[in-house]
């Protein structure tokens, strides 16, 4: 995820020409046909805004038909948080993905540059309160269960409270498999916005640091981390907000209102959850390479990290061609609804 003194921009300069071209590149990514990522989407959304970058990347990869949105979680409780998420998945026509919010404890942290209310006042959406939201681990496990085996892929972008109660809990209507069985028998990897390596204290990791040791101890399958140090230095944002072709957005507002108001964002805002997204539909190659082992959370909500080549956890590493990355990440904010 991101430190909370710091906002997320951008730096460049793109248009709809080069959308396309690098949607095919992106398409090409990976050898082969590959059939559409199974998605389940785990955010805080609102603490940052990166958090509406990335949902506007897996809707961007929906269109272009590399990705499947199965639903979208909330990993934060604040009252409005499920209507958030609804404005955006109804904004590019698809407003009945399930939405699911943590019922029980939960971080309760809302934006300071007060986006969210702006959107909620101004874009359509159905839900209008947390309650009319399914619980977060019962929509986990009534989807999970449908799926086929090792097919979902986890893309969180904010707490591991969900995660962690997912693990946990125990057979229901949906499946008589407990948490951490249900997991196992349908996930395919979990991708995470998470930690700073080899070692650091991240925001997403720490604020909720029960959840996430538990989830970093226990979690049964492969798990793909973009630390802190990745997202920070892509800075995205610009070219959708000087974009006078693109109108009514409520993309386009939320970068437009937060980039003025840090001044660490006026040459972007940092793509750390973006780049969760990016890896998590489309690969790590040819962006990244990767560091394979395990981590660890301290009772602090520090991470450090033990290098095993047997390890089944594994942190993007920068490569000569991460620098595409920011024009790849500021073409996509720019995807308009299908």
């Amino acid at each position: 995820m991101k430190n909370v003194s710091s906002l997320k921009l951008v730096a460049a300069t793109a248009g709809f020409p080069r959308l396309a071209a690098l949607l095919i590149i992106l398409l090409l990514a990976a050898p082969g046909v590959r059939a559409q990522v199974r998605v389940i989407f785990d955010t805080d959304m609102g603490p940052d805004y990166d958090d509406v970058g990335a949902i506007t990347l897996l809707h961007a990869f929906a269109d272009s038909g590399k990705a499947t949105i199965l639903a979208t979680m909330a990993s934060n409780k604040y009252q409005g948080v499920a209507a958030v998420i609804d404005v955006f998945n109804t904004w590019f026509h698809r407003p009945n993905i399930p939405i699911g919010v943590p019922k029980e404890w939960a971080v309760d942290e809302k934006d300071w540059q007060h986006w969210t209310d702006t959107i909620l006042a101004k874009y359509p959406h159905a839900i209008r309160e947390n309650a009319q939201a399914e619980d977060a681990v019962a929509l986990y496990r009534r989807i999970l269960a449908k799926q086929p085996d090792h097919s979902v892929v986890i893309i969180t972008t904010g707490f591991f409270t969900n995660l962690s109660n997912l693990q946990q809990s125990r057979g229901d209507s949906s499946s008589n498999l407990s948490g951490k069985q249900l997991v196992d028998k349908k996930v395919k990897k979990l991708v995470s916005m998470a930690g700073i390596f080899p070692l650091g204290h991240e925001f997403n990791v720490a604020s909720d640091s029960v959840a996430s040791a538990y989830v970093f101890d226990h979690w049964p399958t492969p798990i793909l981390l973009s630390g802190f140090e990745i997202g920070v230095k892509i800075k995205t944002g610009l070219p959708l907000v000087n974009n006078a072709a693109i109108q009514n957005s409520p993309v386009k507002d939320v970068f437009r209102i937060c980039l003025p108001m840090a001044k660490e964002d006026a040459g972007g805002r940092s793509s750390w959850d973006e780049t969760a997204v990016l890896v998590g539909v489309a690969g790590y190659k040819p962006w990244y390479a990767v560091n394979s082992g395990s981590m660890h959370v301290l009772p602090d909500g520090s991470n450090t990290w033990s290098s095993s080549t047997f390890g089944h956890c594994s942190y993007l590493v920068e490569t000569p061609k991460s620098g595409q990355v920011q024009n790849l990440i500021n073409d996509l904010l720019m995807h308009q609804p299908r």
